[in-house]
């Protein structure tokens, strides 16, 4: 098993990479990103049985970044697990690149592009019913962000599941309160969201979204769960890890200039 200490590490780095990407290009969603760090790095290196030497394995998981604005952290992930070669980063949203700006299925290790939100779980839900189908093993899982929510397809898809007793179908949700205009519970209250996916049919599980252990215990616990789909409601930060970014709207959208870049590195190495 894969040390605490190692996936810890793991983010950091992808947290670096992330942050010095998106200021490179003045691109943005870097609070977006920042907020799954911990999410990626364990699901890549403890749980999705996904091999990099072979990322179109039909027996692979499939793995759906719904939220595909946060694209950056994503690639870092990919680069750290071997999908792709870590000097292709600094490419991330040039004209020419395959590194888009919101996830792109040209890049290996990418199930599907996604950046128009509310699409990823309905994918997800039809990849889990034509493996079980089939006869298939392979788990489906699908992270989405909070703000996401809001798009009605989900909730078509959150009945779709449980009906369908879709039990290899994971869904994790990035629960970081902030969306792109405000507050989530300003701008369309989730309040009380593990309720809700219970009343619907759904095993829940809610976490602290950056506690790697947290983490690895709630996905391993997925194996257990017979006869409906699990939904991690995983509370995190936006932002995390960066002192200025933390819990602020501006860093849905902003970019690091240079002098803000390099505070956030050394607010990182610290973090070491």
């Amino acid at each position: 098993m894969i040390s605490t200490e190692t996936l810890k590490a793991r983010a950091l780095q992808i947290r670096k990479l992330s942050v010095q990407m998106v200021s490179r290009v003045n691109a943005s969603h870097i609070g977006s990103s920042f907020s799954m760090v911990e999410l990626l790095t364990v699901l890549y290196s403890h749980f999705l049985k996904i091999d990099p030497a072979r990322p179109q394995d039909p027996a692979r998981d499939r793995f759906i970044l719904s939220k595909g604005h946060a694209a950056a952290s994503l690639y870092a992930t990919l680069a750290v697990h071997g999908f792709i070669d870590g000097s292709e980063l600094e490419e991330y949203n040039l004209p020419g690149s395959r590194l888009l700006g919101h996830a792109s299925h040209k890049v290996p290790g990418v199930e599907l592009s996604t950046g128009s939100l509310g699409h990823g779980l309905p994918v997800g839900c039809g990849l889990a019913l034509a493996a079980k189908r089939l006869g298939r093993r392979h788990r489906t899982v699908v992270l989405v962000s909070d703000g996401e929510l809001d798009e009605g397809s989900n909730w078509e898809a959150i009945l779709f599941a449980p009906h369908h007793k879709l039990d290899n179908l994971l869904l994790v949700v990035d629960y970081n309160k902030i969306q792109s205009l405000g507050n989530v519970k300003d701008v369309l209250d989730l309040h009380p969201l593990a309720e809700k996916f219970e009343t619907f049919g759904w095993h829940v599980k809610e976490i602290d979204g950056h506690d790697v252990e947290q983490i690895r215990s709630a996905l391993d616990n997925f194996a257990e769960v017979q006869g409906r789909p699990m939904v991690i409601l995983a509370h995190t930060v936006k932002g995390k890890g960066v002192s200025y970014m933390e819990n602020l709207l501006a860093w849905h959208y902003k970019s690091p200039n240079q002098e803000q870049l390099a505070q956030a590195l050394q607010e990182l190495e610290e973090q070491q």
